[in-house]
């Protein structure tokens, strides 16, 4: 049965789940309750039952944590704006909660004991106007909001407020954009800013007059987008260098995430000039960049990416660094196509679904001395890792960072150092 009931269920919140959800109990049963936190006494009504868990929206909170606030956006609550989780907790609880469920996955999943801080990432003090990048869904009217909470309906909105200033002043959501699918609206580190509209099938979007200087691209699917306004190629500057992203290629959406997890990533990898490094699902280059740099003319870094557009701003992001190259592929098929069987360090920033068994073998084969594993997705970053410790990799070293504010999304980092038999 899924939809709401008509007598909501009290519930006794215990603990934080993976995912934005709190865990409760009712009948026996597990209840994954949002809007609630640890400890709170709450109302709340089922919006989906199984057979061995229920689903379920607090809407009246009848003894509250001392972690709660009111949330600061109009759209967020039960049945509203999907788009955040915490913003009814304290920035200093959201970052709480996220290590507790770093921690316990780790433990759960791969018998790991860490400590887990998560770390503020800089550009965003009160957790609000971080992302420089927000995709909107579009109605059948036109009229353009964010889906709800495990739904395909939309919440029309007239603005939201984790978006940085510069995607706001664009105005998207002030425009009819019929005949879209989806609008994103990027403004980007160098001060571009630029929408990419996707259309539905057979269908044309007459754009909006915005009012705000802005690129118009149309995504035509399989990683091609043509500029029907302005340039497709966006750029972004992190320190002294400047990457290309093309239209809505992945670029980190905090504006301090690529700097810092720029940062600890090369702690972790440590590369030494002469160097034989690999950087896998390396996007548009940012970490094989600095690895290039670490390695120097006398050593090599090999990217591997499967997405088209990215190979290409890679390989235009990297043309000074000849060391570094970039190949596109599916990891594990690039790596036995191009024939490589070692490396001295190996970074990998997989998808959320993580590298799965077949790649970590690959990994593992390589005999590296290090590996950094950069992850969104706590339980399968674990799964991975106890895959990892398997094969001779112990998880040495850990941090996590707050790059994604309001949400229950962390960006993990893990060091793996290969035993020494």
């Amino acid at each position: 049965m899924s939809g709401g009931t008509e007598v909501p269920i009290e519930l006794n919140v215990e603990r934080v789940a993976n995912g934005g959800w709190c865990v409760a109990r009712h009948e026996g049963r597990v209840v994954f309750v949002r809007h609630a936190l640890p400890g709170e006494r709450v109302l709340a009504e089922v919006t989906e039952e199984t057979t061995r868990f229920l689903r379920a929206d607090a809407i009246e909170i009848l003894d509250p944590s001392p972690d709660r606030v009111t949330p600061p956006c109009p759209y967020a609550g039960p049945g509203r704006c999907g788009g955040c989780d915490w913003q009814h907790a304290s920035l200093a609880a959201q970052r709480r909660f996220k290590a507790g469920v770093v921690a316990e996955q780790l433990q759960r999943l791969a018998g790991i004991e860490i400590k887990v801080d998560v770390e503020e990432v800089p550009g965003a003090p009160n957790g609000l106007g971080w992302r420089s990048r927000v995709q909107f869904a579009v109605t059948p009217d036109g009229v353009p909001g964010l889906r709800r909470h495990r739904s395909h309906e939309i919440e029309p909105i007239d603005g939201c407020l984790i978006a940085g200033p510069e995607v706001e002043r664009i105005g998207v959501e002030r425009g009819n954009w019929r005949g879209g699918s989806s609008v994103e609206a990027i403004a980007t580190s160098t001060g571009e800013r630029a929408v990419v509209v996707s259309p539905k099938s057979h269908r044309t979007v007459a754009v909006p007059d915005l009012g705000a200087e802005a690129a118009v691209l149309v995504d035509e699917g399989r990683g091609h987008a043509r500029a029907v306004r302005g340039r497709a190629a966006l750029n972004e500057r992190v320190g002294d260098r400047e990457f290309q992203v093309t239209g809505s290629g992945f670029w980190q959406v905090h504006p301090g995430a690529p700097a810092t997890l720029l940062e600890a990533v090369l702690e972790f990898a440590a590369v030494r000039p002469g160097d034989w490094a690999l950087d896998l699902y390396c996007g548009v280059g940012l970490f094989a960049a600095g690895l290039a740099d670490g390695v120097g003319p006398e050593g090599a870094v090999l990217g591997i990416e499967s997405e088209a557009r990215a190979v290409q701003d890679a390989r235009h992001n990297l043309r000074d660094l000849p060391q570094a190259r970039v190949e596109r592929g599916r990891v594990e098929d690039a790596l036995d196509r191009l024939g490589v069987e070692r490396a001295d360090v190996v970074v990998a920033d997989p998808p959320r679904t993580g590298l799965g068994r077949e790649v970590v073998n690959r990994i593992a084969g390589l005999d590296a001395t290090r590996i950094v594993y950069v992850s969104c997705d706590p339980a399968t970053l674990a799964r991975d890792l106890s895959w990892f410790a398997e094969r001779g990799y112990p998880t040495v070293d850990l941090r996590a960072f707050d790059a994604f504010p309001m949400t229950h999304h962390v960006e993990s980092i893990a060091l793996l150092v290969k035993e020494v038999v």
